[in-house]
């Protein structure tokens, strides 16, 4: 009998894969957990319109996280922080605040936790960070220091 499965199972397969398995199999197992549903031609089609649409949403949050990061990339952002004369700063500036910065110059809402820093920002100065926007996806955002 051939199935789509809703769910993914444990040595048979993942969710979305059209598998010929046993008519008992099928009738005792995955049909009455809801694991699977028969691969009838209505099924099949409703399949392929959900893998479709699935790729044109992936396809839409790519191009959204590619424009986001030519945003970032275009001009750095600026972090005000209080320093001393020499320009090291009382304490380390946080991810939270480069990320508070890209909201209000940039006007975009970052997760801090796909901000990656190599070290910890301790001087007033030009930084680098990496932010991961989405699959593959990243900008080099430059972070302008700025003591106040």
């Amino acid at each position: 009998m051939k199935v789509i499965l809703k769910a993914d199972v444990k040595g048979v397969g993942t969710a979305g894969s059209i598998l010929d398995v046993s008519d008992g199999h099928a009738r005792n197992f995955l049909l009455p957990r809801g694991l699977a549903e028969e691969a009838t031609v209505g099924n099949l089609q409703q399949l392929e319109a959900r893998r479709a649409a699935k790729q044109k949403r992936d396809d839409k949050l790519l191009a959204d996280a590619r424009a986001v990061a030519a945003t970032l990339e275009s001009r750095p952002v600026t972090v005000r922080a209080k320093g001393g004369e020499q320009g090291k700063l009382f304490g380390a500036v946080t991810s939270t605040q480069i990320v508070d910065a890209i909201h209000v110059e940039f006007g975009v809402d970052l997760d801090r936790h796909k901000l990656e820093l190599d070290e910890p920002i301790k001087s007033a100065g030009d930084h680098r960070c990496v932010a991961k926007l989405a699959h593959g996806v990243t900008a080099k955002i430059a972070v302008r220091v700025v003591t106040a």
